[in-house]
């Protein structure tokens, strides 16, 4: 029971979405799968803050094994969306499906909030995070076993920080912190991973390290949602990107979603697009920062 104890205070140390789903774990509310219903199915779903609109009846679908990039300015959305697919926030009206359920006790849901969102002083290691993932397989009164030590091995090991899992927290890089978080989501056995802003703050080599790592997950069926601000690496790197300014304008590959048209639909002014060697580039994204549905 301490162990747990330290892991529980550890998540409400590491931002309220992660102290949020370790309290679900530790109810067992473990939802079960209907494997013929889509893996994600999101419909008709509308957010407020109180009387700011932060996402209007938004609906998609996204298939098992996927990478999807969410794109859009800063209070388009994504942050609230992501929130609301993981069970964090519940939509003002609308519903998420995850495997014909709600998304609420899912363990096979990992969501990583941005690094911001993180006290990362907090005196926990590396592995004592990735141990959080298995929570939810231990339940309330049962510590962690030998097995469960190597699944956290093993996770360490896939996202190339073995050698770390005895430092601080606090002693991580960008690139390495963000590895940690996807180790946990291994150890949780997840298969619907989403990401909010994880390459910010981060050089190209690590973003690239990250990206890769996500396209490694595939093979293990590993579904995978991506806010982001950069539209040249989600038309790179991604199957399909969904353009969100609080209301849906194009889900799909991103040669179908990224038209002058709908650009100019999400960002208006703050966008600049140059017609370089045959070819539409959008530069530049100036949209104010801080609005509520980031």
């Amino acid at each position: 029971m301490a162990w747990m104890r330290r892991l529980a205070q550890a998540g409400i140390r590491m931002g309220a979405p992660v102290a949020r789903q370790v309290a679900s774990w530790l109810a067992e509310r473990h939802a079960p799968h209907a494997l013929e219903a889509p893996l994600l199915e999101v419909s008709r779903v509308s957010m407020r803050y109180n009387d700011v609109l932060a996402l209007e009846e938004v609906s998609f679908t996204v298939r098992t094994g996927e990478r999807v990039a969410i794109v859009g300015p800063n209070g388009a959305g994504k942050s609230t969306l992501l929130k609301i697919i993981a069970g964090v926030l519940t939509p003002t009206s609308g519903a998420v499906r995850v495997y014909g359920q709600s998304p609420g006790g899912h363990l096979c849901i990992a969501y990583i909030p941005q690094r911001t969102a993180v006290d990362w002083n907090f005196p926990v290691t590396v592995a004592d995070v990735v141990m959080m993932g298995r929570v939810g397989k231990l339940g309330l009164l049962r510590p962690p076993g030998p097995k469960d030590w190597e699944r956290v091995r093993q996770a360490l090991a896939q996202v190339g920080i073995a050698h770390l899992a005895d430092r601080p927290i606090r002693a991580l890089s960008g690139g390495q912190q963000q590895r940690m978080f996807i180790a946990r989501a291994l150890a949780q056995e997840a298969e619907l991973l989403l990401l909010d802003e994880p390459f910010t703050g981060l050089d190209l080599p690590s973003q690239e390290g990250i990206l890769a790592l996500l396209e490694g997950l595939r093979s293990q069926g590993v579904t995978v949602l991506v806010a982001t601000h950069d539209l040249e690496q989600a038309a790179t790197h991604f199957d399909r990107v969904l353009l969100l300014n609080r209301w849906l304008i194009g889900f799909g590959r991103p040669e179908e979603v990224f038209t002058p048209e709908a650009l100019r639909r999400a960002y208006g002014g703050h966008l600049r697009l140059l017609y370089v060697s045959g070819e539409w580039v959008a530069v530049g994204d100036t949209c104010c920062e801080g609005a509520p549905g980031a």
